[in-house]
């Protein structure tokens, strides 16, 4: 059994409510609720907050799989985990292909996840060369780019001279880089500072804590109730008025 780090779990759980914050807003915006209207594409007051959440969903999770391998977690456990995850991302594109049938998610964070995850545990013996090759794979995409990953098919790799139209892209590169540095990082912290990790939650945190052990429900079911919860009020709204 992979042991619990609150610490751990509840900066997971911070990252998963401020991303529901950000998709509560993104919500209202795209049904018309926010004014000014807001553009959550290109205005870097939404732009740099996704790419914050992302940078710590990507961080956290290299941090909880150096935990899981500390733990001496078995490939059979990592592949239940890993079907899971894989199996939400396939539910995550059908679902966005029906509310956004031009700019569906093929390649989103879950997504993501499904394919670094395998690439970062399999890196994970290389311990110290953790950091270069994040480095490379953070760098590269920005030296590199052709229009080969242009296509919805191959821009999962990140190498693309434009960023696709699409509700939600975490490409591998440079993503993948955030994932071997947070797994780098887990490590070292494993190693010999143990305790940042294992220390005591202040009980004020502990919501979050929970939160966090229960991110991928959480993540799955957040976008629905935020939508329903929306509809239902224009419908009540209407109504009344």
């Amino acid at each position: 059994m992979t042991p619990r780090f609150d610490r751990l779990d509840a900066l997971r759980g911070f990252a998963m409510a401020w991303m529901a914050l950000f998709h509560f807003a993104f919500d209202l915006n795209h049904f018309g609720l926010l004014e000014p209207a807001q553009n959550f594409y290109r205005d870097p007051v939404w732009t740099v907050q996704r790419a914050v959440i992302v940078t710590l969903f990507m961080s956290v999770a290299g941090v909880s799989l150096a935990v899981a391998l500390d733990a001496a977690q078995p490939w059979s456990r990592f592949w239940r985990r890993w079907a899971q995850i894989a199996g939400c991302a396939v539910l995550v594109s059908a679902g966005s292909a029906l509310m956004f049938p031009k700019s569906w998610i093929s390649f989103g964070v879950l997504h993501g996840f499904a394919v670094m995850l395998v690439l970062a545990r399999a890196a994970a013996p290389l311990r110290g060369w953790l950091w270069p090759l994040g480095a490379l794979a953070i760098a590269l995409p920005f030296v590199v780019q052709h229009p080969f990953f242009d296509t919805r098919w191959t821009n999962w790799v990140g190498l693309v001279t434009r960023k696709p139209v699409t509700e939600d892209y975490a490409p591998l590169l440079p993503w993948l880089g955030v994932m071997l540095w947070g797994l780098a990082l887990g490590q070292a912290m494993l190693a010999r500072r143990r305790a940042l990790l294992a220390g005591a939650l202040p009980r004020v945190l502990a919501p979050l804590a929970a939160l966090g052990r229960w991110a991928l429900s959480f993540y799955m079911l957040h976008q629905p109730v935020l939508i329903g919860a929306i509809l239902a009020w224009q419908a009540l709204a209407g109504r009344g008025a």
